[in-house]
């Protein structure tokens, strides 16, 4: 087979694995987005349809490492194709932890149905939620489009998401001191919030791939970090 034969034929197979990619992206989007919305209003259909999708998901996550392991075997990639091919195989990881983090709302969604409603909790992780959906889907668009300074303008939003996180958890704090049947409910809110903000962290090293890739290191600045309380104090 000829050179161009070769460039030709490994173009399509990144083409192919950049499709699944996005594909992947836009149900892990979809299921961040309805495991929020089963929480708020309570569905635990929605919630069941959230842990029954993210079979798919982790699927195809399984498809493009194998897509990308057969390039590397096959194709022999030059040094800039081998940083594309990593990055997918990392961005692809990350997706399928975000869906499980969002199938793991939605399996406390259905508990938190059974249980005294918290006055205002869901909505605002919902808002967290959507915050973290609109960075993944910029985190997608700059690979897409190699866009570093887009994929920067996201690992700097990640501060927004911690703050977000801190203050639903000094919340849950509150309601658990004023009425002890609150400790339950807000116990279960709180690792959804945590989740949540392990999302945002996640929709970050996206980002932070995507600079990687265009530029080939990654961010030298520190990460903006906000959140200070950590799981494990949670626990106590």
């Amino acid at each position: 087979m000829s050179p161009k034969h070769i460039s030709s034929a490994f173009d399509r197979d990144l083409e192919a694995i950049q499709a699944q990619i996005m594909k992947m992206g836009g149900m892990v989007e979809r299921a961040i987005l309805d495991a929020a919305k089963s929480l708020e209003t309570r569905d635990v259909e929605l919630a069941e349809q959230v842990r029954a999708g993210d079979k798919a998901i982790d699927a195809l996550e399984e498809q493009i490492n194998e897509q990308a392991a057969r390039v590397i075997a096959l194709r022999a990639p030059t040094a800039i194709d081998l940083r594309l091919i990593l990055s997918v195989i990392k961005i692809s990881a990350a997706l399928e932890r975000i869906g499980d983090y969002a199938k793991n709302m939605a399996k406390r969604t259905s508990v938190l149905a059974g249980m005294t409603e918290v006055a205002g909790s869901q909505s605002a992780l919902r808002r967290m939620a959507r915050q973290v959906q609109s960075m993944l889907k910029d985190a997608l668009d700059a690979y897409v489009q190699r866009d570093p300074e887009l994929a920067m303008n996201v690992i700097q939003q990640d501060a927004d998401v911690d703050q977000m996180y801190n203050a639903l958890f000094r919340e849950y704090l509150t309601f658990m001191m004023e009425d002890p049947r609150n400790i339950t409910p807000c116990m279960h809110l709180h690792f959804i919030a945590k989740n949540t903000e392990r999302m945002g962290d996640l929709v970050t090293n996206i980002a932070e791939q995507v600079v990687y890739l265009v530029t080939g290191s990654v961010p030298e600045e520190n990460r903006p970090k906000g959140d200070f309380y950590t799981a494990d104090a949670a626990k106590v």
